[in-house]
């Protein structure tokens, strides 16, 4: 699988750590910066990571700031894109069956690699569950996706 990962200067070491474990899985990542702990905008690097993950050009995408907070916002301004702040393994896993998450954000100064790496590993393996119910909230993001980006 391919994967994408952007970060801030607030999310870099982990960021690294983070491509680190995704390569030793066997995944391809693309690294859409930064490489610098020189303060930075995030939305100039999470967005770059979501279009890549929106146009299909990569299948999962994974941002990391200081909390995580502010890069989940700018991959969720992207139209297909379903990014999820994640500090635990059952958010993890929950937004891959229910909501066919394709991206994860999560944060530097709230995670450590250990738990980085179990997030990880299952929003990497976890399959969307489908089924009338979820199938039919996704539609309705997308409807409101459609509404509100003209």
């Amino acid at each position: 699988m391919k994967i994408a990962i952007a970060c801030d200067h607030g999310g870099l070491h982990l960021k690294k750590a983070t491509i680190e474990y995704v390569r030793s899985l066997g995944h391809e990542v693309l690294d859409f910066g930064t490489d610098s702990t020189a303060s930075c905008d995030y939305p100039d690097f999470a967005v770059l990571a979501a279009e890549a993950v929106a146009s299909g050009e990569c299948e999962r995408g994974i941002l990391v700031c200081s909390s995580g907070i502010g890069v989940s916002i700018v991959a969720n301004k992207v139209p297909g894109v379903r990014c999820a702040h994640c500090h635990d393994t059952y958010c993890a896993k929950y937004t891959r069956l229910h909501n066919d998450a394709n991206m994860i954000a999560f944060g530097e100064k709230v995670l450590g690699e250990g738990m980085m790496q179990e997030i990880v590993k299952i929003f990497l393996t976890t399959e969307f569950e489908g089924g009338e119910r979820h199938e039919r909230r996704i539609a309705k993001i997308k409807a409101l996706e459609e509404k509100y980006s003209k």
